[in-house]
């Protein structure tokens, strides 16, 4: 069986396009929420995925002729569960899934399992999350599965390779289906074993929001927004847990800079250049209180959600550019790399940090001395900036022009080529 593309996950000026781009959207949010129920119900992934793909795709066939209707998660609900027995009977499953399908038809039955966790898109990322599985396989599969992400744009986000992603995700499908891991929801005692996944999920979704794969517009504001609502309900489902409260910090922290990030031509802003009163100090105290609270509960024994926040929460506290404590960034920076050795995202904010606190050349050196990662847009336009502050252009603008070689959002395509076009004629 092929794995699912849903329609509705393309971007503007893709092809295969839907016409009507807040229908995509709302396809693409609803589809994920009640991917979960089937997964519950038929406990087969691919099966629900399938399923809900062929609702999405009828979806957007027929309500840009009949309309919207009134309640577009009870008619994708319906559908998905209709494909899905269509699916069970045409597949020969009846022996074992023949009482599934009839539940499936049932819509008004009540729902066959209880448990602490009420919105449906938070089930399905505990659900995906279950501890036999690799954490970034986790990650990688509930990304392609929540957000409807194509491999690429998984890979993107989780700074690796497509054909290496690829191969994770299938293998991550495979040791499913081997191994027999049940899809079904955790009991409460269950939810702590789960959680840092669970957090690390929540953490690249927004991620994918806040820089988008690709698309006409940096930022995909729905993704961002729903990222913080799901953070906010796992504080209020473990609200003694330091993770939830260092997950929710980190994500305010970096939404509070949101408006700041592109000017009204919808360019990109540097965080040095930024408008720092745009940046909303509410979400700043916020975060802040929330981060004060996750270290108080772990007495000062920071863990790598913790650390991201403290990061973050420099870069709040600093009044302009030129305040920010970078010498504490790169120390934050260290402490993470030494409790979280592979994460790669972090090693290269590392070598920014190095840079601002000791010049482009020590920042230069920490980045050639990481593996190699060619498929790494962000690498390259990092080693471009570095070059630049040396006045090395030539080399500047061969490491940016590296950098447009993999897929990118309009604006920030643009910004990498405005400074390539700056550095064509010799300035910083």
């Amino acid at each position: 069986m092929r794995e699912p593309e849903p329609q509705a996950a393309s971007e503007p000026g893709e092809p295969g396009e839907p016409a009507d781009e807040p229908l995509a959207r709302t396809v693409r949010i609803e589809g994920a929420r009640i991917l979960a129920t089937l997964v519950r119900t038929v406990g087969d992934l691919r099966l629900a995925e399938d399923a809900v793909q062929e609702a999405t795709i009828a979806a957007l066939r027929d309500w840009p002729v009949s309309g919207v209707p009134d309640s577009p998660r009870a008619w994708l609900t319906v559908t998905a569960r209709r494909k899905a027995v269509d699916n069970i009977r045409r597949e020969g499953l009846r022996a074992s899934k023949e009482r599934e399908a009839t539940a499936l038809m049932d819509l008004e039955a009540p729902e066959p399992t209880q448990s602490v966790v009420r919105d449906d898109h938070l089930r399905l990322i505990f659900t995906c999350c279950h501890p036999a599985l690799a954490a970034d396989a986790r990650v990688a599969l509930a990304l392609r599965t929540l957000c409807g992400l194509s491999t690429a744009e998984v890979a993107a986000v989780l700074l690796t390779s497509e054909p290496a992603m690829a191969k994770r995700l299938t293998r991550t499908r495979q040791k499913i289906r081997q191994a027999r891991i049940p899809y079904r929801i955790p009991a409460a005692d269950e939810l702590p074993a789960r959680l840092a996944a669970v957090c690390a999920v929540v953490h690249a979704l927004y991620t994918s929001g806040h820089t988008r794969p690709s698309g006409d517009h940096l930022t995909d504001v729905d993704m961002c927004t729903e990222a913080i609502r799901l953070a906010r309900m796992l504080l209020g489902l473990l609200p003694d847990q330091p993770q939830p409260q260092a997950l929710l910090a980190l994500l305010l922290l970096t939404e509070a800079r949101r408006s700041a990030r592109t000017n009204p031509r919808g360019e990109v802003v540097l965080l040095a250049d930024q408008d720092r009163t745009r940046w909303d100090q509410v979400a700043i105290a916020e975060g802040l209180a929330l981060l004060t609270a996750s270290l108080d509960t772990t007495h000062g024994q920071a863990d790598p959600g913790q650390l991201q926040a403290a990061i973050a929460a420099q870069h709040a506290l600093a009044p302009t550019a030129h305040d920010t404590d970078w010498a504490e960034i790169l120390r934050l920076y260290d402490l993470l790399l030494s409790v979280q050795p592979g994460n790669s995202a972090a090693a290269l904010g590392r070598t920014v940090a190095l840079a601002h606190a000791h010049g482009p050349a020590a920042g230069l050196a920490a980045l050639d001395a990481l593996p190699s990662a060619d498929h790494d847009h962000r690498r390259h336009a990092i080693r471009a900036e570095l070059l630049a502050q040396q006045h090395r252009f030539d080399e500047a603008v061969e490491a940016m022009r590296r950098s447009l070689t993999t897929t990118l959002p309009e604006p920030e395509r643009d910004h990498r080529l405005r400074r390539i076009a700056r550095w064509t004629t010799g300035h910083s």
